[in-house]
C-alpha cells in the first residue's frame, strides 16, 4: 500500500473518484475517472450487497439514494469501502463494526 502513497491517490488509480467539475464557484456533475475496470466492478457488487445489510453502508446509501439515484449511491458507498479497506490495509487490522474506525465522510 506504500506504493499508493495515501487514501486518496489509491482510491483515484481504481477509478472510484468523484470526479471535480467546478467553475466560479458552482461544483457541476463530473464523471469518474477510468481505472482499474476489475476492481470497479467488484467494489459495486460488493456496494450491492452491502446495502442490504445492517451495516453504516445501508445507512449512508438510504440517505444518498433519495438525491442521486441508485446507481451514483453505489458508487459512492464503493468509494467509502475502498476507504475501509485502505485504512483497515495501512493499519494491519480486522474490520469490526465499531466507532473507532474513523474514516471522513
Amino acid at each position: 500500500m506504500k506504493g499508493f502513497g495515501d487514501m486518496d491517490n489509491f482510491c483515484s488509480w481504481s477509478g472510484m473518484c468523484p470526479g471535480n467539475n467546478e467553475s466560479a464557484g458552482k461544483r457541476k456533475q463530473g464523471k469518474t475517472r477510468k481505472g482499474n475496470t476489475y476492481l470497479r466492478s467488484m467494489l459495486c457488487e460488493i456496494a450491492n450487497a452491502a446495502i442490504r445489510t445492517k451495516s453504516q453502508f445501508k445507512d449512508k446509501y438510504k440517505t444518498l439514494v433519495i438525491r442521486r439515484g441508485h446507481k451514483r449511491a453505489i458508487i459512492t458507498i464503493g468509494h467509502k469501502l475502498l476507504r475501509v479497506i485502505y485504512c483497515l490495509f495501512t493499519r494491519k487490522k480486522y474490520y469490526e463494526r465499531t466507532q473507532e474506525l474513523i474514516i471522513r465522510d
